[in-house]
């Protein structure tokens, strides 16, 4: 148990230091793609937020970990983006972000040289408008991920040997269809890993549409899933200021999504699994001297889902949630998710996954 302690300590400084670099890293960036598209009719690029594992404070896959973070995007001057919903609560919604040009006639006086997009000529319009959103980073008057992915990836080359940072780092943008993979090498031969997806907030909530598709799921280029990336950072940073300085919540999450990796159990259950215990768990029973029975909770919280057939998603109809999440009023009245749906339909999934739990 000390041993895993320490390594676990040691990961915890690396990714935190790593975190800080990818953050500076994306926020240097925007800075200067906010300045170069000023008065130009592209998505507006907003603050990134840290989301995933690494900015949840753990790691499973250690120094391999990707440095995710997600960049909101806001409709330009003379734009819209009405969100078209799927059904809440259904696993492969087809959400999708129609764009339409709007009247700023009066509406936008105070800003010079903005044409309406609606009442003024052509001739105009294209004067003023190098280049088209719709005509650009739609598909049908849809915003397309793939079209903003690679328009991203492009930004990022074109601006990068002006950034402090090609100083410091080598860099190369992976293949990626629907996001912005960074793969930065420093002098010593170390990677990072940083990828950057886009999202469309779901009015003032702490959940988005986002660019990242489901990896086993093949996903339109204008379909954006929904995405609880931002509402799961929150909770664990709610949860942050609660415990106290001992608490080794995630030290119990990094050990099972770590040490179990190679397992049928995604890294997403066993954090379901904790944040549900979480909330029926008092914090002053995570401290280190609890940590064996703390594993041990986790284990038969899990047994019971897979003799259930039924792992309950955990914002959606979830009433014990915290106040500072902001979720959409639709989320407490819908059906939780199930999150092992797939054990339900398929009896022989359910034995091996019953199996496995044996082994572990």
């Amino acid at each position: 148990t000390r041993t895993f302690a320490k390594r676990i300590w040691l990961s915890g400084k690396s990714i935190a230091y790593r975190r800080q670099v990818a953050e500076e890293l994306v926020g240097d960036l925007l800075a200067v793609f906010q300045e170069r598209l000023s008065n130009r009719f592209f998505p507006v690029l907003q603050p990134a937020i840290g989301v995933g594992s690494t900015f949840e404070g753990w790691s499973p896959c250690g120094h391999d970990a990707v440095y995710c973070l997600l960049v909101p995007l806001k409709p330009p001057h003379g734009h819209a983006f009405h969100l078209e919903l799927g059904t809440v609560g259904q696993m492969l919604a087809k959400n999708c972000i129609r764009v339409e040009q709007e009247c700023t006639c009066t509406r936008d006086q105070r800003v010079e040289n903005m044409p309406c997009f609606l009442h003024h000529p052509e001739e105009v319009l294209w004067s003023n408008q190098d280049s088209s959103l719709l005509g650009t980073l739609c598909t049908d008057s849809y915003l397309d991920a793939q079209k903003i992915a690679h328009w991203f990836q492009n930004l990022v080359i074109s601006a990068w040997g002006k950034m402090t940072q090609s100083r410091h780092y080598s860099m190369k943008v992976l293949p990626s269809s629907r996001s912005c993979k960074l793969q930065l090498t420093n002098v010593s031969g170390r990677s990072l890993l940083v990828e950057i997806v886009f999202g469309v907030q779901q009015g003032d909530s702490d959940i988005f549409l986002s660019s990242q598709a489901t990896e086993t799921i093949f996903t339109p280029s204008t379909t954006w899933p929904e995405t609880y990336a931002v509402a799961e950072v929150k909770f664990f940073r709610h949860i942050a200021r609660q415990a106290p300085h001992d608490t080794i919540y995630l030290n119990c999450l990094q050990l099972c999504a770590g040490i179990l990796v190679n397992t049928g159990f995604s890294s997403y259950t066993w954090k379901t699994v904790v944040m549900h215990l979480l909330n029926t768990i008092p914090l002053s029973s995570w401290s280190r001297w609890n940590f064996m029975m703390r594993l041990q909770d986790i284990m038969w919280y899990l047994r019971d889902c897979l003799e259930e057939k039924r792992l309950d998603h955990f914002f959606l109809g979830n009433e014990n949630m915290p106040e500072d999440i902001i979720l959409p009023a639709a989320f407490q009245a819908a059906e939780p998710i199930n999150l092992f749906q797939c054990l339900v339909q398929d009896p022989a999934a359910h034995a091996k996954a019953l199996s496995e739990f044996e082994e572990l």
